[in-house]
């Protein structure tokens, strides 16, 4: 079926063209009455506004790009529905893609969202390098979400790596736990102040660290305790994991238990990030919380203070998380 376009809705309604164009961009030089005319004939034909060609129009947009870093983590899920409630109530329009966590594959999806020359564009988690980052600020406003950036043109939202990493291993220790070892998160830009943050806690304790090469995925998690497994025997293995994400966590559990090592008898798990997955039944995990709906609410309010009131001053937003305790941290077997 033929979608309906502004000329069929101009001779339902008996007017012209012109007039159907003022009416969807809800101008005040229109009659009531002819105004509700068109929208009927609208109403009757299913026609919806076509949100780029309004955009390109009127120059400007209620468009906001929005590029996942990778669509399988809920992490990014509860930050997208935060934003999608804040973007409705701004009269704002998310257009999402992912770029699969490759610098390569991100470049090109940004520059698919460029192309429907959005009033803005939020990144969650990117790991294209700075320079595409500064090439779209020139372009339109950009926020960053888990990732730093010192563009004038670039909001940034996080949160304290750093304390909730130290938070995961202040809880490990006052149970009783001295070999924590910390599956590290690669090459994603949350993962450095973990690392520092789970580093400096163990030093604070008069503990040896021990980080562990990973990545913010299920696979790697588990890739990460089959490295430990060849290090440690089953008897000596470290008592507990501060995993990188809950993801990672997940992943981390899934090969413990398959090698006989059960959670959190023999072994303590800490998660980051407090999605979705880490609150099932099954899994309850103990992890640290990320306010993620906050998150996403933030970065589409950072955008509509750059496109509605003008703000050209960055904001630097850290949020404070928080631990959540549930059944996968528990005393040391010894």
């Amino acid at each position: 079926m033929t979608r309906p376009t502004m000329e069929d809705v101009a001779a339902r309604a008996g007017v012209s063209r012109a007039l159907v164009s003022l009416v969807m961009r809800n101008s005040p030089k229109v009659s009531d009455h002819r105004r509700r005319a068109v929208l009927a004939a609208a109403s009757e034909l299913g026609y919806q506004p076509h949100a780029m060609a309004r955009s390109l129009a009127s120059r400007t947009s209620n468009i906001v790009g929005v590029m996942v870093s990778d669509l399988r983590n809920p992490f990014f899920a509860d930050i997208v529905e935060g934003m999608d409630a804040a973007a409705q109530e701004a009269g704002l329009e998310l257009i999402l893609n992912t770029g699969r966590r490759s610098a390569a594959r991100e470049r090109t999806a940004l520059e698919s969202l460029l192309g429907f020359r959005p009033g803005g564009i939020i990144l969650l988690s990117p790991v294209l390098p700075a320079s595409g980052i500064r090439d779209a600020a020139a372009q339109c406003p950009v926020v960053l979400v888990s990732r730093t950036s010192t563009i004038a043109a670039v909001d940034t939202v996080n949160d304290d790596g750093e304390l909730g990493a130290a938070l995961a291993v202040d809880h490990l220790v006052a149970l009783g736990h001295r070999r924590i070892v910390h599956l590290d998160g690669g090459v994603a830009f949350a993962a450095p102040p973990r690392r520092k943050g789970y580093t400096a806690a163990m030093t604070r304790h008069g503990l040896e660290p021990m980080v562990i090469d990973s990545e913010h995925t299920d696979t790697a998690g588990a890739a990460a305790v089959r490295k430990l497994l060849n290090i440690f025997s089953p008897s000596n293995f470290p008592t507990a994991l501060v995993c990188g994400n809950d993801f990672n966590a997940v992943g981390a559990m899934a090969a413990l238990e398959e090698s006989g090592l059960r959670v959190p008898d023999d072994v303590s798990v800490v998660g980051y990030d407090n999605t979705s997955l880490a609150a099932l039944r099954h899994v309850s995990l103990t992890t640290i919380d990320q306010p993620r709906t906050r998150i996403g609410q933030l970065a589409v309010r950072a955008l509509t203070e750059r496109l509605r009131e003008q703000r050209t001053e960055p904001v630097r937003m850290r949020l404070e998380p928080a631990l959540v305790i549930r059944s996968t941290t528990a005393p040391p077997r010894d």
